[in-house]
C-alpha cells in the first residue's frame, strides 16, 4: 500500500489550490491512500464553520472530479468534529494511526447537482434570516410543506445514503432517510459544513453519488 499526504496550506474555501493538491498527491498511480490532514483554524472570533469537515469535503469532491475515488481516504483531524462524530472517527494521535493502519471500508458520498460534498452537515435556510418557505422530500416522504426554521442533512454511515429532519428550537424533529433530501422554495439559501452561500435557489438536493466513499474508519 502507498500512502500520499495532503496537508492543508490554503484556506479550505480555496476550491482550485485544494483541486491542485489532490491531482498533484494522485500524480503516482501507485497511490493506494490519501492522508488528509487539515490544518487547526487560527480563529480570531468563534465561528460556526467546521474547517476540517470543509477541507474534507472540498478533497472529496476533487477525488470526485478526476473519477479516483478508487483511492482510499483517511482522516486526521486534531479535534473531533461533525464529521468525525459521524463516521466515529478517532482525532489527535489515534486518528493518525487510523490512517496508518487501519481498513477502508466503503460508506455513502453525498453531493448535489454542483459537485459539492457533504461530509458532516448542510442545512436548507431562508435567506436573509427569514423562515425557509417551501417543501421538503425525503425520496417520496415530505419532511414538511409550508414554513419551517430549516431542514438539516447529513450523510449516513450506510445505506441508503442521507438523512434530514426539520430543526426546531425545543424537541427533535422526526429523521427520514432516503437515497435523497430535495428541498423546493422560494427563498432557499444552503449552509454547508457551516458555511452559508448567500446565493438564494429555487431549488437543492442532496443525493447518494452512483461510486462510494472509501473512508478508513473504525
Amino acid at each position: 500500500m502507498s500512502f500520499a499526504l495532503l496537508s492543508q496550506s490554503t484556506p479550505s474555501d480555496d476550491k482550485q489550490a485544494v483541486r491542485s493538491a489532490v491531482a498533484s498527491a494522485l500524480t503516482d498511480p501507485d497511490v493506494t491512500r490519501l492522508v488528509v490532514e487539515p490544518r487547526v483554524a487560527e480563529r480570531v472570533a468563534p465561528t460556526l464553520a467546521d474547517e476540517t469537515d470543509l477541507f474534507l469535503a472540498q478533497v472529496v469532491a476533487a477525488m470526485m472530479a478526476v473519477e479516483r475515488l478508487d483511492v482510499e481516504i483517511a482522516l486526521v483531524s486534531a479535534e473531533a468534529t461533525t464529521a468525525t462524530r459521524r463516521y466515529g472517527l478517532p482525532h489527535g494521535p489515534a486518528a493518525r494511526d487510523l490512517a496508518e493502519h487501519g481498513t477502508a471500508h466503503a460508506v455513502p458520498l453525498i453531493r448535489d447537482d454542483a459537485a459539492t460534498v457533504v461530509v458532516g452537515r448542510a442545512r436548507h435556510l431562508g435567506a436573509d434570516g427569514a423562515k425557509l418557505h417551501g417543501e421538503t422530500y425525503v425520496d417520496n416522504d415530505r419532511l414538511f410543506t409550508g414554513e419551517v426554521r430549516s431542514v438539516i442533512i447529513e450523510p449516513t454511515v450506510d445505506g441508503p445514503g442521507v438523512r434530514a429532519q426539520v430543526e426546531r428550537l425545543l424537541l427533535p424533529g422526526r429523521w427520514y432517510r432516503g437515497r435523497a433530501a430535495q428541498t423546493g422554495g422560494t427563498n432557499i439559501v444552503v449552509e454547508r459544513e457551516g458555511v452559508v452561500n448567500p446565493r438564494v435557489v429555487k431549488r437543492s438536493t442532496y443525493y447518494r453519488h452512483h461510486v462510494d466513499l472509501k473512508l478508513v474508519r473504525p
